[in-house]
């Protein structure tokens, strides 16, 4: 691998723009390059954010003087729910991961993130969803019960209107989407670093982002699983929330909870990434503790999902459970102080230069503390009891999430900006703009610590005069314009400086991390060619590194084949081990999403044919996704390597895609058990739960049924072996044997469920029996499906002993497939036997 040979930049250039360039037009929706997606990520949650800003000025307004009737109790309801649904889903998630599908790769030395298509797929589900979601604030019907969505206030007797399911269907829609960049994120990390990069090497955001990507794996389809269950109970009658028929709505709160309490870590983590990034640049040092740093990161993520009952003190649980998520909820203090005494022992021992990013965190450190300091005052549950539901957790909220995000965004922004535009922004308006949003927001929310301590509830659109509320109240809405003026002029000198900004250079802050070494604004392949990159440093041990990228003294700067490759490398060392071929822009990311779009709005319209018709239409755009792919001449044009390269990743065994499904599979376990949780919560805990005194499933069928699917993962499972050792024939009428056997077992479940005596509207027992059945039956034939695909795909050349990483990456949906059942089984069948029923 020849890293010596200078050539010509500019003939590299066109040549790599001919493979790698990105269509103008209407031709521009089928850009799956990493830059221009995250690129949109970041500029529709800013849109977002614009329009949830808008929210909030309205209801300070409303708030501003007591009895004020500007706006009503209905319009505020949907106002307050719809301000912190947009913040919180639509604003700074995607915001954070748009951030991060377009650093990751640069950062890493990588040419794009390994599944384009999913990243490109994620944005138009995001982007759909959130119009969706939207559209019913345009039309007077958007969601009114809060954006946490509380059962009961959100079922059908509280909430009969359309305005819940819009909530339930847009969020689910645009969870979609984050689950998504989730999964690229962690494949990508682990498996395209460049050479020598192991992963104690790696710049440290990126670590925050891998730890943030695991989070969302595990922690977004909690909530996924409660909104498909809450829209169940809506539209089709299943009580999985009614106490009545043996639900519970405290469920909701613990599915919401899983899910929500993680999001703050999912959220801050990122941002956090930001100053441990920034603050190193500007003290002119690596930073100190690296790490402890690292330990501090893993720790968080894993203390985090240990805490989601902090938010329910107030809901009457027992006082050992409070006691124990008391504790740990002080416990997560520790890793956060961790990071926060190695950014000032950062700071300390450097010489920092104060330019504008420095300035915001400087201003983030400040407003961090206070947050957490009353974050372990809530911890506290006499106090929590005290405060909760009134406008100090409201403070509290907004010091962690405005000052322990927005800050460090903007911060990031600032930096980052020359790399987006190639222009420096303007230091006098970019000042203007920190110390009128600094000033503004502690006007705001430093003060609603003394309302909330007062009494003042949150949620309530009005409130009588006379009550010590109202001077408070007064000074947190000129504060919240103020904070509007502050935003206005960071816009302006955003816009401005695209048009008036003086010229960047490269790597003018002289940062570290191996982004800079890309031209600014980046090309659509990031480098020419790839270096090693031994070191945390690379920008201050080589700072000629952009000059040798981009004459190709690299590797991998080979282009003539026409494909887009990177280098795939071990998850630990990040020792190279294959080319990894990644297939270009497409339509079909597009119309898949759009197609789901219109599943949602059918579902919203209880049009149910049109929504089996998108089912139908979206499954063949998938499988059509699927098809283009590996060997197929569309996704590898030429299997040529260079002499001394790795072979290509489709003629291997570990390939990104099995990475891919392995992640994938983490998240649908994440779903599954959750699951099961509901059903032993039920099961333990609803005061009016009702099993049946004959269990509405027959066990033997089921036995039978699953020693069938069992079989059919085994011989797949062996299968496999042979291709490992070489042996691929009748490699095909084996695909088919197994997808016969699989699709018998999905006949068989089908005939168990239309047998049975479930009455899935009557009792939360058989409702919650009839969800897993469904889950159960979706992963059977998917996995029967995948097998045909496979088949077919042996006959037409595109997998076989030489291209055989496909068989490899279905083999663990197989697996997965056959042990859920048996959990099923036993959670819904054997286990209930084993405790006599009741």
């Amino acid at each position: 691998m020849n890293e010596t040979i200078r050539k010509d930049p500019a003939a590299l250039h066109d040549d790599f723009m001919k493979v790698w360039g990105n269509p103008h037009g209407w031709r521009a929706l089928t850009i799956v390059n990493h830059t221009t997606i995250g690129i949109r990520f970041m500029i529709t949650g800013g849109v977002f954010f614009l329009i949830g800003g808008l929210l909030a000025m309205l209801m300070r307004t409303q708030l501003a003087l007591p009895q004020q009737e500007i706006i009503g109790a209905e319009l505020y309801n949907q106002l307050f729910t719809m301000h912190g649904t947009i913040m919180m889903f639509l604003f700074v998630v995607p915001m954070l991961e748009g951030l991060a599908l377009y650093l990751i790769p640069k950062m890493i030395g990588a040419r794009d993130l390994l599944f384009p298509r999913l990243s490109a797929f994620g944005y138009w589900c995001y982007l759909f969803g959130s119009i969706i979601l939207l559209s019913s604030l345009l039309l007077g019907i958007a969601p009114n019960a809060g954006w946490f969505a509380y059962t009961p206030l959100s079922n059908a007797v509280y909430s009969p209107g359309p305005n819940i399911d819009f909530w339930l269907l847009g969020i689910t829609f645009v969870e979609i989407s984050a689950v998504s960049a989730g999964v690229e994120l962690v494949v990508s990390i682990l498996r395209s670093r460049s050479p020598g990069m192991s992963l104690l090497q790696m710049p440290l955001f990126c670590w925050y982002i891998l730890i943030m990507a695991f989070m969302i794996v595990f922690g977004f389809p909690p909530l996924i699983l409660g909104s498909i269950l809450l829209e169940l109970e809506r539209a089709a009658g299943m009580p999985f929330f009614d106490i009545a028929r043996g639900g519970d709505p405290i469920l909701w709160q613990h599915l919401f909870w899983l899910f929500g309490h993680p999001e703050v870590y999912i959220i801050f983590l990122p941002a956090a990434g930001i100053v441990s990034t920034l603050l190193p640049v500007f003290a002119g040092r690596p930073i100190v503790a690296y790490r402890w740093v690292v330990l501090a990161v893993i720790s968080t993520g894993f203390l985090s999902f240990g805490l989601w009952v902090h938010h329910m003190f107030a809901i009457g649980i027992p006082k050992l459970a409070q006691a124990f998520f008391s504790v740990a909820s002080m416990l997560i203090a520790i890793p956060t102080g961790i990071q926060f005494f190695a950014w000032l022992a950062t700071l300390w021992t450097g010489r920092p230069v104060y330019h504008i990013p420095m300035l915001w965190l400087t201003g983030f450190l400040v407003i961090f503390v206070a947050g957490g300091l009353t974050g372990v005052m809530l911890a506290v549950v006499p106090f929590n009891w005290q405060v909760h539901d009134t406008h100090f957790v409201v403070a509290h909220l907004h010091y962690v999430i405005v000052g322990g995000v927005l800050f460090p965004l903007i911060a990031g922004l600032y930096y980052w900006l020359p790399h987006f535009s190639g222009n420096m922004p303007s230091d006098k308006l970019a000042r203007w703009g920190f110390w009128l949003t600094f000033i503004g927001f502690n006007t705001t929310f430093l003060v609603m610590h003394l309302t909330g301590l007062l009494g003042m509830p949150r949620r309530n659109y009005t409130y009588d005069a006379n009550l010590g509320w109202d001077l408070p109240n007064s000074i947190s809405s000129m504060g919240g314009f103020i904070f509007a003026m502050g935003i206005a002029m960071i816009l302006l000198d955003i816009l401005l400086h695209f048009r008036m900004g003086r010229q960047a250079g490269s790597n003018p802050w002289h940062a570290d991390t191996l982004e800079w070494a890309t031209s600014t604004p980046p090309q659509p392949y990031n480098f020419i060619s790839l270096p090693d990159n031994p070191t945390r440093h690379p920008m201050w041990r080589k700072p000629d590194l952009q000059t040798s990228i981009a004459e190709g003294c690299h590797t991998l700067s080979e282009i003539d084949h026409g494909r887009r490759e990177t280098w795939g490398s071990d998850p630990i060392t990040g020792k190279i081990r294959e080319i990894i071929h990644l297939p270009g822009n497409s339509w079909l990311p597009f119309f898949t999403a759009l197609v789901l779009a219109v599943l949602c709005i059918s579902l919203l319209l209880r049009t149910y044919d049109l929504a089996l018709a998108a089912v139908g239409i979206s499954s063949i755009l998938l499988l059509r996704w699927s098809w283009i792919n590996g060997a197929h001449p569309g996704a590898a044009p030429d299997a040529t390597v260079v002499p001394g390269y790795p072979p290509l990743h489709s003629r291997t065994f570990d390939s990104p895609g099995l990475w891919g499904m392995i992640v994938t599979l983490l998240a649908d376990g994440a779903l599954f058990l959750s699951l099961l949780f509901g059903w032993f919560f039920l099961m333990i805990i609803a005061p009016h739960w009702r099993a049946p005194e004959v269990p509405p499933l027959p066990w033997l069928p089921l036995l039978i049924t699953g020693g069938v699917l069992t079989g059919a993962a085994i011989w797949y499972k062996r299968l496999l072996q042979r291709l490992r050792e070489g042996e691929g024939r009748r490699l095909q009428s084996q695909l088919w044997g197994i997808a016969l056997i699989g699709f018998v077992h999905c006949f068989q479940l089908i005939g168990i469920w239309t047998n049975s005596t479930l009455t899935i509207t009557q009792t939360a027992h058989d409702a919650v029996i009839t969800v897993i059945l469904m889950y159960l039956l979706f992963h059977s034939t998917l996995a029967a499906i995948m097998t045909v695909l496979q088949a077919r795909r042996v006959a037409y050349g595109y997998v076989g002993k030489t291209v055989p990483y496909e068989v490899a990456v279905v083999e663990p949906w197989w697996l997965y497939t056959t042990s859920v059942f048996w959990l099923g089984v036993a959670a819904i069948l054997l286990l209930p036997m084993a405790w006599g029923g009741n």
